[in-house]
């Protein structure tokens, strides 16, 4: 990894990156040789959201892993990944780079809402796969108007829906508060929560703020909530205004069924106080390396090993390198499946036909499952408590957006 003096930051993975490479017949199709297949993709390394860093990171780290195993089928994997600052004008210039300049066979996992949205009319109108992009927006799945365009997590909508679910059967004369960041991800979730409540939602939502990424704080919001009388208090914004909700709460006595949509032990509890998170309720589908449930999982231990060996500078506890980590292998999947048929269209048709596959870090019960006509392919969440060391599963996992 290192900084270039184009502006823009690379992780580099495949012999295209050296100097004094060996000359090669330009491919039939832009991206792809008879020993390489280059793939690109932007990320936040610098910019307000650049605590989610490990998540490109983790991308690059795995496919360098993958090359040092043989690559794909034979094929080196030339990952690209340029840092976006989580600017949207930025994210676009960076993609046409990749596009226009690198000329890469396809975007792999790109990270993040505005950013997405950005790039996406552009990669589409190109025939170019985003191939399982990470945002929870509904925009994304889009098959008929979007077709290229292939998202993989939950719906902030979908997961909305749950916690109001939740809410309905623990604390069905509750009191709502919540909290949530104004952009697509916060109003998102908001929109699934109330949809959820269904008639409900007037009157259990006593107070609504929300906030902007770029506020140092946001523990004025908490005592505004906490004044309005709410016995729930839920939080549809990042781990790090999370772990400030519950350290605030805590500091006012303040203890409502606390709800977060983003909880890990490391970036929120931990931080947070773990007596004082204890009780927090969140919903995960990937596992938590450093959670002491988990320690024993096959997928953990391998986790681990994979994290020491190539992100030995980014702490166990950074989820965003699991979800990079998960991210990869699924790519690396489509990529196997398509053998040497290494065409957009071959590419986009196994990416948008998963049938159960599961993911490494994924929690047991939940796997990946879309059709051409759905992109869609997380249908379960776990309901998880923290219970002052880890994070304890509320029953099984719980079907949404149709799932059974």
């Amino acid at each position: 990894m290192r900084l270039l003096s184009r502006r823009h930051f690379l992780v580099g993975t495949g012999a295209a990156l050296a100097t004094g490479g060996r000359a090669r017949a330009k491919p039939s199709v832009s991206g792809i040789a008879a020993n390489e297949i280059k793939l690109g993709t932007t990320a936040f390394y610098s910019g307000p959201a650049s605590g989610s860093a490990a998540y490109g990171l983790a991308q690059a780290a795995y496919f360098r892993m993958v090359n040092d195993r043989g690559g794909i089928n034979g094929r080196e994997v030339n990952f690209i990944s340029l840092d976006n600052a989580f600017n949207p004008a930025k994210a676009l210039e960076q993609t046409r780079r990749l596009v226009e300049a690198d000329e890469v066979f396809a975007i792999a996992g790109s990270i993040g809402t505005p950013t997405n949205a950005a790039t996406q009319k552009y990669l589409n109108d190109r025939g170019i796969p985003n191939l399982f992009l990470t945002s929870g927006a509904e925009r994304f799945n889009d098959p008929i108007a979007f077709p290229w365009i292939v998202p993989f997590y939950p719906t902030f909508i979908s997961r909305g829906i749950l916690f109001a679910k939740f809410v309905l059967r623990e604390r069905p004369r509750g009191r709502i508060a919540v909290q949530y960041e104004n952009d697509d991800f916060g109003r998102d979730y908001l929109k699934g929560f109330e949809r959820g409540l269904g008639d409900r939602a007037q009157q259990m939502i006593v107070r609504k703020t929300s906030h902007e990424l770029t506020e140092a704080s946001i523990d004025a919001q908490i005592m505004d909530l906490k004044s309005a009388g709410a016995d729930v208090l839920v939080q549809f914004t990042q781990a790090k205004y999370s772990a400030q909700g519950i350290r605030a709460a805590a500091a006012l006595g303040w203890h409502p069924l606390h709800i977060v949509a983003i909880g890990s032990a490391g970036s929120t509890f931990v931080p947070a106080g773990a007596a004082a998170s204890k009780g927090v309720v969140t919903a995960i589908w990937e596992r938590q390396p450093t959670d002491p449930t988990q320690a024993n999982e096959i997928a953990v231990v391998d986790y681990r090993a994979f994290a020491t060996k190539y992100l030995p500078n980014v702490d166990l506890d950074n989820l965003s390198a699991v979800s990079g980590y998960d991210n990869a292998c699924m790519i690396e999947l489509v990529l196997k499946r398509c053998g040497d048929d290494l065409t957009r269209e071959n590419l986009l048709r196994l990416a948008t036909s998963l049938n159960g596959e599961t993911p490494p870090m994924f929690m047991a019960g939940i796997g990946a499952r879309n059709s051409p006509r759905d992109y869609r392919a997380i249908h379960h969440l776990q309901l998880a408590r923290f219970d002052g060391v880890g994070l304890a599963p509320i029953g099984r996992p719980e079907p949404i957006d149709g799932g059974d």
